[in-house]
């Protein structure tokens, strides 16, 4: 199947900003993962995308993490108040990173298939942080070392966020 028009649907806007970074050690004493709330501002509802905004503490979201299924390991966490992503260092193979994503609002687990079969990694922000994440796991010696870096990446602005579809149009002479 190739890539159709009919795949191709318009974006939001996307602006990632920084709002805080805490270290979240889980309840069964081993787990340990970083957790980087990210707003996306200039959106038309912000109660859905910027924390201070959505009416949810972070201290509950921090709770609640311990409660879920499969949330054992080391690695880091992207919240936003409509997206919760938890990446861990693979317990099969640490050189790779599982993805699992909720709704933080109730905790209902949210999946990453898209369309033609592929699977969503992430948006910019968290592609950024993951690049980072990734070179602080190679080079540390113990995963306390890993622990104690984070990403100092705090703006994630897309100039323009229509360019695919745009280009895909062009190119298909629409």
């Amino acid at each position: 199947m190739s890539l159709s028009m009919k795949t191709m649907k318009p974006c939001n806007t996307y602006h990632g900003i920084l709002d805080e970074r805490l270290l979240h050690r889980c309840a069964d004493g081993r787990s340990a993962f970083k957790v980087y709330f990210i707003d996306v501002v200039g959106r038309p509802e912000p109660a859905r995308t910027v924390w201070a905004q959505s009416g949810m503490a972070r201290d509950k979201i921090l709770a609640r993490l311990d409660g879920l299924e499969g949330m054992e390991g080391i690695g880091f966490i992207t919240a936003f108040p409509h997206v919760t992503k938890i990446f861990r260092f693979g317990p099969e193979s640490e050189t790779v990173v599982n993805v699992r994503a909720w709704n933080p609002r109730d905790w209902t687990p949210l999946p990453l298939a898209r369309c033609e079969e592929y699977v969503e990694f992430a948006c910019y922000a968290e592609a950024g942080i993951a690049l980072d994440e990734f070179n602080f796991w190679s080079a540390a010696e113990t995963v306390e070392e890993y622990l104690a870096r984070w990403s100092d990446q705090s703006d994630w602005p897309i100039k323009r966020h229509g360019k695919l579809m745009e280009y895909w149009q062009r190119q298909a002479g629409v």
